[in-house]
């Protein structure tokens, strides 16, 4: 559905080029063009949904691979350590897509302003995937809010004066479709999971204890420990050391020093560092800067 509606605008697709994300002049609106294929590395992904035109991306999340294209989008609600990749983009048939980040504080009075017109609180379905990342169908609405949406890239007046609205439509399709539990739960009253990662993405370079995040959000250690999992399939011990470990192999790829990498991580041994390194990426931090 995706790839059949949004074709049809070749304004959109006219400002993208091959150099990754491209900014559209709507804050948090960004298009992409991938023409290589690019094997699954370590990423971050932040609290975004990924709407792909054209072609096939994947992620990896604790060994659970997401694989989509023009029929589903994917809905990331918090920060997330994941392996991301473009295995099957070419010159031929790339990858084109649209980058929308989730603004905080407009999801909140969403969220919040939906609830509190709602006179029955519906509970969150059950779902096999995990509340932090997943994949939604794309439906009629969220179809129609990102088409006008991109319209106005064709017109900077437009974009200027309705860019704000038009973005809020968005959040609101994606709240009232397939991903909407999750957004919900992300950036509702129940945040403290979303909470607690942001927390933790502010301070990785620190020595933060999961007595510390949880703390932070009111909670007792066993509890928050079964909460987090919940909603990340990882441990909290297992989430931070991941963390930590794709952010400084995204360092060392762009060409930052392994030792000031590993330092800038909260890492004061490197041999430590070599070990968890390479037991998550089957290289050592010296191989690793070597292959990319």
């Amino acid at each position: 559905m995706g790839e059949q509606q949004l074709s049809e605008k070749p304004a959109s697709e006219s400002k993208v080029s091959a150099e990754a994300l491209i900014d559209t002049g709507i804050k948090g609106v960004q298009l992409f063009k991938v023409t290589d294929a690019v094997r699954c590395a370590p990423a971050i992904y932040e609290p975004a949904i990924i709407a792909i035109v054209s072609g096939t991306k994947e992620a990896i999340l604790d060994g659970q691979r997401f694989s989509y294209g023009s029929d589903q989008y994917m809905c990331c609600t918090m920060s997330m350590p994941v392996e991301a990749g473009t295995p099957l983009a070419s010159p031929e048939q790339p990858l084109l897509g649209v980058y929308i980040s989730l603004d905080t504080k407009v999801m909140t009075e969403l969220v919040i302003e939906l609830a509190s017109t709602t006179s029955v609180m519906k509970q969150p379905k059950h779902s096999d995937q995990s509340p932090s990342l997943s994949l939604a169908t794309w439906d009629d609405s969220f179809t129609d809010a990102l088409l006008r949406l991109l319209q106005l890239l064709a017109n900077p007046t437009q974009m200027k004066i309705l860019g704000d609205n038009r973005l809020r439509e968005f959040y609101y399709a994606v709240l009232e479709g397939q991903a909407g539990q999750s957004v919900k739960r992300a950036f509702g009253m129940g945040n403290e999971i979303a909470r607690s990662i942001e927390y933790l993405s502010a301070h990785l370079g620190k020595s933060v204890t999961i007595d510390e995040l949880a703390s932070q959000v009111g909670m007792s250690r066993a509890v928050f420990h079964r909460k987090f999992k919940q909603a990340t399939t990882m441990s909290p011990i297992q989430f931070v050391k991941s963390m930590r470990l794709n952010n400084a192999a995204m360092r060392i790829a762009s060409g930052e020093n392994v030792s000031t990498a590993a330092l800038a991580m909260g890492y004061v041994s490197s041999s430590q560092f070599s070990r968890d390194f390479k037991r998550l990426y089957g290289q050592s931090p010296k191989q690793w800067a070597q292959t990319k």
